[in-house]
């Protein structure tokens, strides 16, 4: 006799959240698997929070539905928020306690043992010594580390991070990354949202792209990042040459020896195909989120279509 097939990790049906004339969440469908790390993207005042806040239950829904871990996020919701680990946005702390007091009570809050908790303090580099230190004293980044470890201390199933990169200096960035991948090898699922496109290809499988409350596309990162464009510089010795027949590249403009313009798609034959010892100087900028969900964000574009 062959078992049900498991329930995804989070499902959404419709979900909506209004704040009286304010749509946070307008009609939100999607699945997110086990044993993935999806992103939920958008830019400030997306819905991003809303959604994250909604599915714990600390913000009812307008209308639609949702399960968290096969459990209704109303009727569900203290088990929901037991099985999981969340890190709010700009989590806030208690200046008295010291780091270590911290942990345990947010440990006790969540009802779980912290089974990680000494793994995930040297991975952030959170010695017992600055673990003693009061909150008051912690930098931005000391508190997001601790917001980290309090998230995933308990070892949850599924891990749902508010912008968990933000206030972390570039290191700790690198090492929230390997997390992050050891997590999904373990089986784990994370859902976290940002604004970051280098986060996205860095760790995610599959992202979602939210505008002003509307799912917009919903993709694996492969078919995201052919959509990527650059912004790139060159300058030569001597006169531009003509690049109109250069793969990928869009939106030229010519000034003497220099071109800017838009590069589509891979790097490599670009490349390959502007080698000179006339050229002097290349510069191309990282592909940024504006940019790669360009089509996404049209102002011309319906809100209501999603692409999948």
């Amino acid at each position: 006799m062959q078992s049900e097939p498991r329930p995804p990790a989070i499902s959404t049906d419709r979900l909506t959240k209004h704040y009286g004339p304010v749509r946070a969440l307008e009609e939100l469908t999607l699945d997110v698997n086990h044993g993935e790390i999806f992103g939920f993207l958008g830019p400030n005042g997306a819905g991003k929070s809303t959604l994250i806040r909604t599915l714990l239950g600390f913000l009812h829904p307008t209308a639609g539905s949702a399960q968290v871990l096969g459990l209704d996020i109303v009727a569900d919701t203290v088990e929901v928020r037991r099985r999981t680990g969340y890190l709010p946005g700009g989590i806030a702390l208690y200046d008295s306690l010291s780091g270590e007091a911290a942990l345990d009570y947010l440990s006790d809050l969540q009802g779980a043992k912290p089974v990680r908790r000494d793994e995930l303090c040297s991975g952030c580099q959170m010695p017992a010594s600055v673990l003693r230190r009061k909150v008051r004293d912690y930098s931005r980044g000391m508190r997001q580390k601790i917001g980290v470890i309090q998230a995933l201390q308990h070892d949850p199933e599924l891990a749902i991070l508010d912008e968990p990169t933000e206030g972390l200096d570039p290191l700790m960035q690198q090492a929230f990354y390997r997390l992050m991948e050891e997590l999904r090898t373990a089986g784990r699922t994370i859902f976290f949202s940002s604004h970051v496109l280098s986060e996205v290809e860095r760790i995610c499988d599959r992202v979602a792209i939210i505008r002003a409350g509307h799912l917009m596309a919903l993709q694996d990162v492969d078919e995201l990042l052919a959509r990527r464009k650059r912004h790139i510089q060159l300058r030569w010795r001597g006169a531009a040459p003509d690049l109109s027949g250069v793969p990928g590249l869009a939106d030229v403009k010519v000034e003497g020896d220099r071109i800017s313009a838009t590069l589509l798609g891979e790097v490599a034959p670009f490349v390959r195909a502007v080698a000179s010892p006339a050229l002097v100087d290349l510069t191309i900028e990282p592909a940024r989120l504006e940019d790669a969900f360009l089509e996404y964000y049209a102002e011309d574009e319906p809100a209501e279509q999603v692409r999948q």
